[in-house]
This record gives structure tokens, C-alpha cells and sequence, in this order.
């Protein structure tokens, strides 16, 4: 894993349900709510949080789109009944069109806005704070640290949350975990479709990551470079790296520093965590 050389992966896995367990130790409570999105990062969580806190105090909640695919909702199911949770599927597709409705003038008709796609993301953020607050749960948040840095995140959407589990870990090292898990439960928890599908918010038809953001294994590791190990974009240029990558990069990250400081408290597996001190686990 790109991590401090001295983290072995079974350390960072304990380490992560380790600060879960004490974080609702702390705040006395038990159970636990996760949007399923049929992606990565969702199912990573929920299998961390199983791991932590128990199949009995983990509820998943699907909120299929008009944009979903069938199989996000499929793999969110097979991977809730792999983990032994229960879940509830809110769809949201009459929510969002009565949304569109009543807020008609925002939009110019025809033509597609960012705005419609963070719309969505609020909604369900909406469905997961009630649910946790109806049944005195804590949500727990499913970003990771390349999309923290990049800004690939709605504040009040899916940003929110009482903590962020993976958000001190990079996308390819959410797929190193998320195979990891596999291993340590002997058998396929987190399904073979969710561990080889193209990464997507799903949030406008045929939409992918890459739409936004720079394939992660070419931005991963320029993020560790920034980060972990604190060079400069031009001592990441000079080792080699297209420059105009590394400044799209360094504009992503500058762009994204104010959702930073708003964002829920962090998980930390190394000494590099994105957020000031306090907001660290």
C-alpha cells in the first residue's frame, strides 16, 4: 500500500475497525447507517463497519436514480446479504423530479447542470441523516482521500456523515483493502462486479469518474507525492510526471481546501491526513 513503509495492511485494517469501535464506544452508540451505492467505497465501508460493530448494527440503505444501473443496485444487494445486514431501498427518482419541479427557474431547460447532479447527492444524505436520526444511528461516510483532495464531493451530500472511515486512504488503496477483506473472510463479501466496475457517481447517464478527475492511477500517486511526501509540483514534474497533470492536480486541490474544512471527522491510518488535527480520528 502507498502508506508509511512501516504499515502493513493488516495493520491498517485493524486500525480503522480499532478507531471505529472507540468512536461509538464514545459517543454510546451501537448501530450504524451507510448509503450502498453499489460502488467500492460504499462496500469497503459497510464491510469495515461488519467487521467493527457487528452484521446486527450495520443498515444499508439503497437509493437507486434514474441514472442507476440495474447492477448497482444488484451488487448493493448481494453484498448486503454476503455481510448479513439488513436494508432498505429508497428510491429517489420522484423526489428529485418533484425537486426539479418546484425549483424549475434555477435551471435553464435543456441544458444539464452540475447543480441537478449535487441535488441528488443531497437528497440521499437527506434519506441517511433521517433514517439515522429516526433509529439513533451515526452514518457513516464513504469518500476517500483522492476525492477529498480533488473536491469529487458534495458538501451536505454526500460529504456528510458522523465520520469519514476511508478518508485518509487512496482510491487504489480502497481496492488493496477491499481485496484484503475478501481474504480475511475466506470467502467473496464484497462481489467480484463491485471490485472491477469503472468508479461512477452515477449522478447523469453513462457518467464515469475519469469525466472529472484523472485516472486514479495517474493521480494517486502525484497526491502521495504532494502529500506523504511533501515535494513540490516541481520536484513531482522533475521525477518525471507530465506537468500539466501535476498542475491540473494542484488546481483540483486548491479548488477542493474550503469542502475540506467542513467535512466530518477523519480515520487517520498515517501521518498524513488532509484535515487540521481536530478533525482527525
Amino acid at each position: 500500500m502507498i502508506l508509511e513503509p512501516s504499515l502493513s495492511i493488516t495493520e491498517v485494517h485493524d486500525g480503522i475497525v480499532a478507531k471505529i469501535k472507540q468512536y461509538f464506544a464514545s459517543a454510546g452508540m451501537k448501530q450504524a447507517v451507510i448509503g450502498l451505492s453499489g460502488g467500492i467505497d460504499s462496500a469497503l465501508v459497510a464491510t469495515l463497519a461488519v467487521d467493527a460493530l457487528g452484521a446486527e448494527n450495520v443498515h444499508g440503505i439503497l437509493m437507486p436514480s434514474e441514472f442507476s444501473s440495474l447492477s448497482s443496485v444488484t451488487d448493493s444487494i448481494e453484498l448486503a446479504n454476503n455481510l448479513g445486514v439488513a436494508y432498505d431501498i429508497v428510491p429517489i427518482e420522484k423526489i428529485y423530479k418533484r425537486a426539479m419541479i418546484e425549483m424549475f427557474r434555477f435551471f435553464e431547460l435543456g441544458k444539464w447542470s452540475v447543480a441537478q447532479e449535487n441535488l441528488q447527492a443531497r437528497i440521499r444524505g437527506t434519506i441517511l441523516m433521517t433514517w439515522a436520526n429516526r433509529f439513533n444511528a451515526l452514518l457513516l461516510n464513504t469518500s476517500n482521500k483522492s476525492e477529498l483532495f480533488t473536491g469529487y464531493g458534495t458538501l451536505y451530500g454526500d460529504l456528510c456523515g458522523a465520520i469519514m472511515v476511508i478518508a485518509d486512504l487512496y482510491k487504489v488503496q480502497v481496492y488493496e483493502l477491499s481485496h484484503y477483506e475478501n481474504t480475511l473472510h475466506e470467502k467473496e463479501v464484497i462481489p467480484e462486479a463491485i471490485l472491477t466496475k469503472a468508479p461512477s457517481a452515477e449522478l447523469r447517464p453513462n457518467q464515469k469518474d475519469s469525466d472529472s478527475l484523472p485516472e486514479y492511477e495517474l493521480l494517486d500517486p502525484v497526491l502521495h507525492a504532494l502529500c506523504e511526501e511533501e515535494l513540490s509540483p516541481e520536484e513531482v514534474v522533475a521525477r518525471g510526471t507530465d506537468a500539466a497533470l501535476v498542475d491540473r492536480i494542484v488546481r483540483l486541490k486548491k479548488a477542493a481546501a474550503f469542502k475540506v474544512m467542513q467535512i466530518p471527522p477523519v480515520i487517520t491510518v498515517g501521518t498524513h491526513a488532509i484535515v487540521p488535527p481536530f478533525k482527525q480520528i
